[in-house]
């Protein structure tokens, strides 16, 4: 177990939750819970909700319903049919080998800029915080503790980066391979390997190794991703 003080960390419990609820408008409110549904799977991949029974449940009109509904369909999570409302898109293997090129492109060059300008003390403690999480979790064989620390330790790397294109690109993304990673997460190995990839990235960027760092991060990510569809093809599941 890491000595590392753990007390202040806000890993996210689940991928979908938004900023605190009463900070939110109603489209907003119905956009994170309806989103958290989906990637919790609570909302199974081609299933459909109606409109109306969006709004009974989240007990509120249609409207905003409506509303959250067209900006989950524009980020690829679900499909608007007229008057049959929403039907959760499955995600395939296809998909997936789409996904990580796209993360893979975006996270890497990221990582480039970060190496570039340099860590502060801050944002480096941040990043050894979510590696030392994924160290404590697998300690303890806490995969989805572990799942959700990784996702931070990557998601932090483009928020840290400077642009913000880069950012809400690669957050689109993540979002719509969540359910995969999540309901594949006890076929994979154990991912030490993945722990040791990322503090291998950490160090370079803190020494100001553009190409390490670059070609770290380039490896963990294909090597992820072939992993990832391998083992879809291996279980046979041909979407999730």
């Amino acid at each position: 177990m890491n000595s590392r003080d753990t007390s202040s960390r806000t890993l996210p419990a689940s991928r979908g939750e938004g900023p605190p609820g009463d900070k939110l408008s109603l489209p907003e409110k119905a956009y994170y819970e309806i989103k958290r549904r989906i990637l919790d799977n609570e909302f199974s991949s081609g299933s459909f909700r109606l409109e109306k029974e969006l709004a009974e449940l989240l007990d509120m009109s249609r409207t905003p319903v409506r509303e959250a509904m067209i900006r989950l369909a524009n980020e690829g999570l679900v499909e608007i049919r007229p008057r049959h409302g929403m039907r959760v898109l499955p995600v395939s293997a296809e998909d997936m080998v789409e996904i990580y090129d796209v993360l893979t492109a975006l996270e890497t060059q990221a990582v480039e800029l970060l190496a570039r300008r340099g860590l502060s003390d801050d944002e480096l403690g941040q990043l050894m915080d979510a590696v030392d999480e994924m160290d404590d979790a697998l300690a303890e064989d806490d995969l989805t503790r572990w799942a959700a620390a990784d996702e931070r330790f990557h998601l932090l790397l483009v928020e840290l980066c400077g642009n913000r294109r880069i950012a809400t690109i690669v957050n689109t993304y993540w979002d719509q391979s969540h359910r995969v990673r999540m309901l594949t997460l006890g076929l994979r190995p154990r991912p030490t390997s993945s722990n040791n990839d990322h503090r291998a990235v950490v160090q370079a960027i803190q020494n100001g190794d553009v190409i390490a760092a670059r070609d770290h991060h380039r490896e963990h990510r294909v090597n992820s991703g072939r992993m990832l569809v391998e083992l879809l093809d291996k279980y046979g599941l041909s979407s999730i």
